[in-house]
């Protein structure tokens, strides 16, 4: 026997989201303020911001299973769930074509459960499911510093195994953190709109990633780019004060290094350009602003993890997290050693 929960219950957290919308059909997440969506054009952003990369319920339960349904049709692009008891290694499946997933076998005692939403795909869901007579508490969380990550879809990361196995996922497992993750596969291009969501969200470190779009779309050029990053990267600072932020530039792409993309510039100068912006605004005194070279991120020694000349695959996504962890280690040591002088 089982009993069905709907998904707009109070015990349950929705972590990671901007917004949720609850309706009689179910409940979605959004990584953007549905209720002023009107304010983030265009479709393909709102698309994209409909998917759930970074996002998870969370609840106690004495349930020894947890399972739920997603609306129909089920969107054949959605990646795994992940499901993770009190912090230990994440159980993934697949959602089924009837939009039924089940995880069984649980632990008996109270738990703290989260389940992590597919990262890729449209996701609405319609109800969870718990075994009969188990009961279901809303998680008291202990304080986690804030992640807030920004980028394209090598943040999205569509191509990771499951939700849990994305690079920000992973990097905040790594810090102890709470993740917000504003990856928009083909979106990234400093939409200042989502730069003020940025700003406004609660961050103890900022990670974004800028350039690859604005390379692949010619969103920006020669002349543009530049006062285009110093303004998204000053719109931040602006919610943030002394809150480290880690612009990171593209990643490696033999191809594209020296070649001329949508608009005038070439990855390389698009790299160069977003460091450039960096060293300005460290100049006029941001010194808890930093930024990361993508390609010590993932070089071209590992331009073999490309599985299309641009997006990591699986692996990629993996070592990305790994390069990243050591990267933010090194610089928040160097802030602790400036803030001790």
């Amino acid at each position: 026997m089982a009993q069905s929960i709907r998904p707009d219950l109070e015990a349950l957290s929705w972590e990671g989201a901007i917004e949720v919308v609850h309706t009689p059909d179910g409940s979605r997440p959004w990584r953007l303020p549905y209720s002023r969506i009107g304010l983030f054009p265009t479709d393909a952003l709102r698309m994209r911001a409909a998917m759930c990369a970074g996002v998870r319920i969370v609840l106690d339960t004495d349930s020894t299973t947890v399972a739920g349904r997603a609306a129909a049709p089920v969107d054949p692009d959605l990646t795994s769930i992940d499901l993770v008891v009190d912090g230990g290694s994440a159980f993934s499946i697949r959602v089924g074509s009837d939009g039924w997933f089940q995880f069984s076998g649980l632990p008996e005692p109270r738990k703290t459960v989260e389940l992590w939403l597919p990262q890729y795909g449209d996701f609405q869901l319609t109800e969870l499911v718990v075994d009969e007579g188990s009961q279901v508490w809303r998680t008291a969380r202990p304080y986690r510093p804030r992640l807030l990550v920004y980028g394209s879809s090598i943040t999205h990361c569509r191509d990771a195994t499951s939700p849990t196995r994305t690079w920000p996922a992973l990097v905040a497992a790594e810090l102890g953190a709470d993740l917000t993750c504003l990856g928009f596969a083909g979106q990234c291009h400093l939409d200042p709109m989502v730069a003020r969501v940025l700003r406004d969200r609660p961050a103890d470190l900022i990670i974004a990633c800028l350039g690859v779009n604005v390379y692949g779309n010619g969103s920006f050029n020669s002349r543009s780019f530049l006062p285009a990053v110093l303004g998204f990267l000053s719109t931040l600072r602006d919610g943030h004060p002394g809150v480290p932020i880690v612009a990171v530039s593209p990643i490696v792409s033999p191809s594209r290094e020296d070649t001329v993309g949508g608009a005038d510039l070439t990855l390389a100068a698009i790299r160069a350009e977003v460091h450039r912006a960096v060293h300005i605004l460290r100049d006029y005194g941001d010194t808890a602003l930093h930024v990361v070279d993508g390609r010590t991120v993932l070089g071209s020694d590992r331009a073999h993890l490309l599985h299309d000349g641009i997006h990591p695959d699986a692996e990629g996504y993996q070592y990305m997290a790994r390069a990243l962890s050591t990267a933010l280690g090194t610089l928040t040591r160097t802030d602790r050693e400036l803030d001790q002088d």
